[in-house]
């Protein structure tokens, strides 16, 4: 059990290191995403609501203790990350490693929720 523990709170506090510097850049670092998101094709008017749905996906994984609220963070943060990945992978800009790293962790996260 303990193994368990151990392995869902490192790979939980690394993915929400990953989100919490994510939704940083997102905030503090605008100006750099903002091109990026021109360069996807996406929208500009959603980089804050996306940065302020992942700081709230890590208050329901570590804080809430709902199971549908914690479920749909986790799919929340899934979909985010896979929609993440094809679109770094599609332009072919090298930065579709961090995404499928946390899509690692989220699995694992997830995984190990689970157990405990």
């Amino acid at each position: 059990m303990k193994k368990n523990k151990i392995i869902y709170y490192v790979s939980t506090g690394l993915l929400s290191a990953l989100m919490l510097m994510s939704a940083g850049m997102y905030v503090f670092n605008n100006e750099a995403i903002v091109k990026a998101f021109q360069s996807f094709g996406y929208p500009t008017y959603i980089i804050y609501p996306l940065a302020f749905a992942k700081i709230l996906g890590l208050i329901a994984i570590w804080f809430i203790n709902n199971k549908s609220l914690k479920e749909w963070a986790y799919a929340g943060f899934f979909f985010d990350f896979v929609l993440a990945f094809f679109a770094h992978y599609m332009i072919s800009d090298g930065e579709h490693i961090p995404a499928l790293a946390a899509i690692v962790l989220l699995v694992i996260s997830y995984i190990y929720s689970k157990k405990i």
